[in-house]
């Protein structure tokens, strides 16, 4: 078999299952795991998928940029964001993150509800500009002009002085051995800090976004408290992060 056809069958693997082992590729392919590493090396390289230790796992499948996001998925994001709503209470102050899953829970938060909103999202100031109860501290940076958001040392600044109660973080890509990870170096920094600093940490997550993996690391599986989904807590794909003591939601 030569290298081509090995390297479209390994991406359709990578594709159907979302990961891959290089000891099954080896049988599957009739060739060493050395080889397998070679091939999976070249298709990271080409940023087809993520080499990881003993195989390879899928990227996310989300847009790159916010307004290709904004409109992805939105049914299962409003099932995500209702959800959310009861891990806000009033006096709580509550971090945003720039993801368009935390939009969705700023733009479903009841009018009555009285917080104090920290975030470095422009959508999410501009919803709860008109919101009757909340307070909006809007945390100033570099404008990125990919997020609708701001980054840099002057936003991590201003994190590391805060102590949120609660933080919701939407997220592109989770992985119980690999963590949350994200496609942009500065957003992701932010993203660590905003968890460092929260005392309650929600991802914020669909489940394609699920056993995914981008080369910027955010935080292990372990640092969160919870995760949102769009799915059930007992689906098959949510039981290891269980395990791994998540509350699932």
């Amino acid at each position: 078999m030569i290298k081509a056809e090995r390297q479209r069958l390994i991406i359709s693997h990578v594709s159907k299952d979302q990961k891959v082992l290089l000891s099954d590729l080896s049988t599957l392919l009739s060739v060493s795991e050395d080889t397998v590493r070679r091939d999976i090396k070249e298709l990271s390289d080409q940023g087809l998928l993520k080499a990881v230790r003993g195989g390879a796992i899928s990227h996310s499948p989300i847009p790159l940029h916010f307004r290709d996001r904004e409109h992805y998925d939105v049914s299962h994001k409003a099932i995500i964001a209702e959800k959310a709503q009861q891990f806000i209470s009033d006096g709580q102050v509550v971090l945003f993150d720039s993801g368009t899953s935390a939009l969705a829970v700023a733009t479903h938060l009841p009018k009555e509800r009285k917080i104090t909103a920290v975030t470095n999202s422009f959508p999410v100031a501009a919803v709860l500009e008109d919101h009757p109860n909340a307070e909006v501290i809007f945390i100033g940076g570099r404008l990125n002009k990919t997020a609708f958001s701001t980054s840099g040392h002057e936003v991590i600044r201003a994190l590391g002085g805060l102590s949120p109660d609660v933080c919701f973080l939407g997220i592109c890509s989770i992985d119980v051995n690999h963590g949350i990870t994200g496609k942009d170096y500065e957003d992701s920094q932010v993203k660590k800090m905003m968890v460092e600093r929260a005392r309650y940490v929600i991802a914020l997550s669909t489940l394609e976004k699920i056993g995914t993996a981008e080369p910027y690391l955010i935080c292990e599986a372990q640092s969160l408290d919870a995760i949102i989904t769009d799915m059930e807590p007992d689906h098959e794909a949510l039981q290891v992060y269980t395990a791994a003591g998540i509350e699932i939601v």
